[in-house]
């Protein structure tokens, strides 16, 4: 089945939610506006008809937030999420169903229908994922990544193999203050005792995909997986990962041998995820435009993302 939902932010930064009729699919769970797309529509076309019948308003701009393959027990949905940037009217309950705007902070999973919590954790998330250089050099490193997490909101994704473990995780430790000030995060990569001990977010290796039984996290820190093809992202969705860092997309000199898999198919795993997907692999920050036209919630980077600083 395919749907279309539209997210309406008000001039207070409060998201629009609709409620499911009581005697229907999903009963009285709180959505985000919108509804089926008909057969001949576009998804924009679609959502501008849904929000004309539910709410009485005209769209005049959006754009995609993040596209939701979802299985439930009984059906199969997959769901274009756009945020609508600009509309015209009085929002209006037009079939009779309560509307409520909620900040983004007090969306609850157990009140929204499964395949709208990825919307709400692409949203929440970041549009970018520095991931930290080899350089020799640990105290220019320490200060490129506080500069880094004192601009715009990313995750920083500590990637430190010149270090101990208790080193990592004290300059881990020493950059979580700032970044989640500026409601980023920092995330240690596999060391979920770490990043229990910290509240800091994590980010699963290949075998902590392949062999863990459940999300190693509460749902207040980060948990995202490396993923590099469909069976991946499948791995990391049931582990309840908030997203997925894919690739190689593009050719890269630290992993030369690595098969790249090109934006075509990147965009075509993104389409078939259930989760938030950040791009990775030959990318830089002006790529982003692009990936975001993909599907990908925003690029993933290491030597693109760090000018001046030296590897190692």
């Amino acid at each position: 089945m395919e749907v279309v939902a539209g997210v309406l932010r008000n001039a207070q930064g409060q998201l629009l939610l609709a409620q499911r009729k009581p005697d229907g699919d999903l009963a009285g769970l709180w959505e985000f506006p919108g509804g089926k797309r008909e057969a001949d529509e576009s998804a924009e076309s679609a959502l501008a008809r849904e929000l004309r019948e539910e709410l009485g308003v005209s769209v005049r701009e959006c754009s995609p937030l993040i596209r939701v393959s979802w299985r439930y027990p009984h059906k199969a949905v997959r769901l274009d999420v756009y945020t609508v940037e600009r509309w015209q009217g009085a929002v209006r309950a037009q079939e009779g169903q309560a509307l409520h705007w909620s900040p983004l902070a007090e969306l609850t999973r157990a009140r929204m229908p499964a395949a709208d919590w990825p919307a709400v954790r692409a949203l929440r998330l970041p549009p970018r994922l520095l991931i930290t250089p080899d350089s020799g050099d640990l105290r220019a490193l320490a200060d490129a990544a506080q500069r880094a997490l004192s601009g715009p909101r990313c995750l920083l994704r500590l990637r430190l193999p010149q270090l101990s473990q208790v080193e990592s995780r004290a300059l881990a430790a020493q950059l979580l203050v700032r970044a989640q000030a500026r409601h980023g995060d920092v995330l240690l990569g596999g060391d979920i005792d770490g990043a229990l001990r910290l509240g800091c977010g994590l980010q699963l290796n290949a075998r902590q995909l392949a062999t863990l039984g459940a999300r190693p996290l509460p749902e207040a820190q980060w948990c995202g997986a490396s993923c590099h093809d469909a069976q991946d992202l499948a791995r990391a969705a049931l582990l309840d990962c908030d997203f997925a860092v894919l690739g190689p997309v593009l050719p890269t000199p630290s992993h030369p041998s690595a098969p790249a898999l090109g934006w075509p198919r990147f965009a075509a795993l993104c389409a078939t995820a259930a989760l938030p997907v950040y791009a990775l692999g030959g990318l830089t920050p002006a790529d982003h435009e692009h990936a975001r036209a993909l599907g990908a919630q925003g690029v993933a980077g290491i030597r693109g993302f760090w000018p001046g600083l030296a590897a190692a």
